[in-house]
């Protein structure tokens, strides 16, 4: 089992997309894994289930993989009965984590940081979580690996019921600064017209009535000239 501390479990953005992606499919695709390269290019480029959404090629794949395989997270498989190589995971064997600790970390590497009621919402596929407090014992349980954890908690953010978990497979998470809330106008202003704007467009309007006035006496007086 891979000793966590190490600074080679440390993943960049593509590894983690790589990781991520072929944890999922193993469970809920598992008639089609391990993966081809084009289905392992699909499954880290889909536009769904994925934050952010990106748009990797091969080589971008490809590297990922060997910097992985490397690490000891996935294995290539080469087989008679198959005609391309074919891609697989480790991550459960190789750190020593439970179906549940699995399920909760891909939904982290795939969507980034998640509450926990978010975490049984969207995992539903790779583990079916019976309650919020079975998730908060596995991320807690993520939490206290030593000697190094594998999941941290982050500040809640203002304006925020609950606080949020991330993976730390990458380090820590870079925390947003909160969302700041546009200042409120004072009720006697809501609603009120910019008296200058609407004064312009009530002289663009004349003016198109009087083109408009112009081009129906002209068209008039064409007509006269064909009778």
């Amino acid at each position: 089992m891979m000793n966590p501390a190490d600074d080679n479990l440390r993943l960049d953005a593509a590894e983690l997309r790589v990781l991520g992606s072929l944890v999922e499919k193993a469970v809920t695709t598992p008639d089609y894994y391990p993966l081809s390269l084009n289905a392992l290019l699909n499954a880290c480029n889909q536009s769904s289930n994925r934050e952010p959404v990106v748009s990797f090629g091969e080589p971008t794949v490809l590297r990922a993989v060997a910097s992985l395989r490397d690490k000891k997270l996935v294995f290539v498989f080469e087989g008679a009965t198959s005609r391309v190589p074919k891609y697989g995971q480790r991550l459960a064997d190789a750190l020593g984590l439970s179906a549940p600790q699995v399920a909760a970390l891909c939904v982290l590497m795939l969507r980034g940081p998640q509450t926990v009621g978010e975490i049984r919402g969207r995992s539903g596929r790779l583990h079916d979580f019976s309650s919020l407090e079975e998730v908060e014992s596995t991320l807690e349980g993520l939490m206290a690996r030593s000697p190094v954890p594998l999941v941290e908690r982050l500040p809640r953010q203002t304006g925020y019921k609950e606080s949020r978990c991330a993976h730390l497979l990458a380090g820590h998470a870079e925390v947003s600064p909160p969302d700041v809330e546009p200042a409120m106008q004072p009720p006697s202003d809501i609603g009120r017209p910019d008296d200058g704007r609407v004064a312009h467009l009530e002289k663009e309007v004349d003016a198109l009535r009087q083109e408009l006035s112009a081009l129906k006496t002209e068209f008039a007086e064409f007509r006269k000239q064909l009778e």
